[in-house]
């Protein structure tokens, strides 16, 4: 079949890489898939004549409002993946909601990454409960999509062996002198949806009590705007008693506030520094399912993650990882993993093991080859 695939395909996004990933699931059962970024597109019009140009036999969005609105109704048939705001956020919003209703009415299939998201969307939408998959992510790296992979596990990282965690920390304007030296690594592109300010005035506090632990943001600048407000942020996390000491003292204050922010880096060098920190952070206010946090797992470091569904949904709190609520209860639980090794064995062990046993490449494949097989049954019926 020649498939028309849309997705929002904004760099160093969650969704981009996803649907990378099923273009490669896809055209491996030979099917020609023509994967385009929903954002080019601003009517079903424009849809229409794209269709008519490539010949497009069936199509498959992801993300139920951007994606799939503007797949329903060309007469073809069509499957969705549920993106992970569509079903946190758009679904809040009336108008939005009652669209992706419709196109679930539509759509052939939908496809859920958790229990969870399929349960919010058997609740929001009840006629499309027979129609929902589950389907965790197998996330992969650059390197590995590449090629045409059927070899488990799904997860693979790739961490850079040449890598110098002592250039990284140098560059972060860490102190390598102190003992005990513990960096938690918050992996995210600066935009709102991942709050990479959520911890940092907890942290800061903590660091001035144990100024052997920092915090360290990793990632691109996603949205200029809200980026220029992490780095006010970060640089004026500078506790007052010491500006009212001595102003001259502001720089070497900011090194010592505990919270770094880095700029992108490479997917090798960033798993590298992944499996070199003490422990991954996540303060999304919104997830489909965290690459950060399955990499992590992975690479057999602990995981810190928000208290929401998407990350709920893969992190088992006290088993494959630590759910926090609030800035407050992070730090508690922080300095417990930091005091208890026994227990960061046990979280990386069983992170490990989830790895392994849920978020298989070759299931992930198998699943979606076989759901196309329903939009081919569609053709030929």
């Amino acid at each position: 079949m020649r498939i028309l695939f849309l997705a929002v395909l904004r760099p160093h996004t969650g969704n981009a890489v996803t649907a990378e990933r099923v273009r490669v699931h896809l055209e491996a059962a030979g099917h020609v898939c023509i994967l385009k970024d929903a954002f080019d597109f601003e009517s079903p019009s424009e849809i229409a004549n794209l269709i008519e140009a490539e010949k497009c036999e069936a199509a498959l969005a992801l993300h139920l409002y951007r994606g799939g609105r503007l797949v329903q109704g060309h007469g073809i048939p069509f499957g969705v993946i549920f993106g992970g705001t569509d079903l946190n956020e758009d679904v809040n919003q009336g108008e939005k909601s009652k669209v992706m209703g419709k196109v679930l009415e539509e759509a052939r299939f939908a496809v859920a990454f958790t229990e969870s998201m399929k349960e919010m969307a058997q609740m929001q939408w009840p006629h499309a409960k027979d129609k929902i998959y589950v389907q965790s992510q197998a996330v992969l790296s650059q390197w590995t999509l590449s090629f045409s992979c059927s070899f488990e596990p799904g997860i693979t990282t790739t961490p850079n062996a040449a890598f110098n965690w002592s250039t990284f920390l140098q560059r972060a304007e860490i102190n390598q002198s102190a003992d005990n030296l513990h960096i938690f690594l918050l992996v995210c592109g600066l935009r709102q949806v991942k709050d990479p300010l959520y911890l940092v005035d907890a942290f800061s506090e903590w660091h001035q009590e144990e100024p052997n632990i920092y915090m360290v943001i990793v990632g691109p600048e996603v949205d200029p705007v809200f980026t220029k407000e992490v780095k006010a942020k970060v640089k004026s996390s500078i506790p007052m008693r010491v500006l009212q000491v001595d102003p001259l003292l502001v720089p070497c204050c900011f090194r010592a506030t505990g919270v770094r922010l880095m700029g992108e880096m490479p997917q090798a060098d960033l798993h590298a520094a992944v499996k070199n920190c003490f422990a991954v952070v996540n303060s999304s206010v919104s997830e489909g399912m965290s690459a950060a946090i399955l990499e992590a797992m992975d690479l057999e470091v602990p995981v810190l993650a928000r208290n929401i569904p998407g990350n709920a949904a893969v992190v088992k709190h006290g088993v494959t990882g630590l759910l926090f609520s609030d800035p407050q209860e992070f730090v508690q639980l922080a300095k417990r993993l930091v005091s208890d090794p026994a227990l960061e064995r046990e979280i990386v062990a069983n992170g490990k093991e989830y790895i392994r046993t849920h978020h298989s490449w070759q299931v992930e494949r198998d699943t979606y080859q076989h759901l196309l097989r329903k939009l081919e049954g569609s053709l030929e019926a």
